[in-house]
């Protein structure tokens, strides 16, 4: 899941050019094929990091950096359960920045991606992630794509991801990450379904979708989103004016009588997150935003 924000002397989306994230850390193929059940140890660090290079193949530095983030999202209460905690130690986080950032790829900061727009910090993505509770099978929209991470992170919860991200070059170079490490042995983002759209009208031939998690500022939830959200499901986006959104959980319930209920609250209890805001699309251009 990626905050959507404008880097001060980035390149323009038009002549920016693409630079490919960091080569895979898996050593070579994956020693042993992905499955759903497998735990990682969750609370030694040397157990975790002999589990995930003799399971996953992956570098013991990363491993370690990784364990060391794990550590300060659960002291900070931003991972709330086991599944969760086991997305987050198994999402190869270093495969999705740049390689420039390499070096940072588990600081608690918001990270350069190109085309004005970053990679969002582990804490947010823990904490959004979170909320919406994502059970084993259910279908879940991400509105943002950016890097790819926060899908890859979701594709550890169930095998029905759906993601749109708004500008065609990131979301061509995103995909070829997802099926570079397809081919690598992480067969669990064959579960990741892509495309290069406007977020805002959601994906209406993949829905109902039973989760959805929206990454960049809007000041209204858009109705398409909340028509493909089924009764009972739940949805994070921020809300708010430019620059000062709060991440609203919204939950849509059907009542006996048959009318739609729907309820927001803030998971960060008022604090303000920013977000770029939800820019769209004229006929293959990105032209002004979504907000009303």
């Amino acid at each position: 899941m990626q905050r959507r924000e404008f880097m001060i002397g980035a390149a323009s989306m038009a002549g920016a050019a693409a630079v490919s994230p960091a080569v895979s850390s898996a050593f070579a193929a994956m020693p042993t094929p992905y499955d759903k059940e497998a735990m990682p140890p969750l609370t030694n660090r040397d157990a975790y990091i002999a589990w995930m290079v003799k399971n996953r193949g992956e570098d013991p530095k990363f491993l370690g950096e990784r364990w060391s983030r794990y550590g300060a999202l659960m002291a900070n209460k931003d991972l709330w359960d086991k599944r969760n905690q086991r997305a987050f130690l198994l999402a190869p986080r270093e495969d999705f920045v740049l390689a420039k950032n390499l070096g940072r790829a588990y600081d608690h900061a918001f990270l350069d991606i190109d085309y004005g727009v970053t990679i969002s910090g582990p804490h947010l993505v823990a904490r959004m992630t979170s909320t919406i509770d994502v059970k084993d099978g259910e279908k879940v929209l991400e509105i943002g794509t950016g890097s790819g991470y926060q899908s890859s992170y979701l594709a550890y919860l169930t095998d029905k991801v759906w993601t749109i991200e708004i500008i065609k070059p990131l979301a061509e170079r995103t995909r070829a990450t997802y099926d570079d490490l397809i081919g690598k042995g992480y067969s669990e983002f064959k579960g990741i379904t892509s495309k290069n759209s406007d977020g805002y009208y959601g994906w209406e031939d993949a829905g109902p979708f039973d989760k959805i998690i929206v990454t960049c500022g809007i000041d209204h939830i858009p109705p398409p989103l909340l028509q493909q959200l089924k009764s009972g499901g739940v949805m994070v986006i921020p809300v708010g004016p430019p620059g000062a959104q709060r991440v609203l959980k919204v939950a849509k319930e059907k009542a006996a009588d048959g009318t739609i209920n729907v309820t927001r609250s803030d998971i960060y209890g008022g604090k303000i997150v920013p977000f770029v805001p939800f820019t769209k699309l004229e006929g293959e251009a990105i032209k002004g935003t979504h907000n009303q």
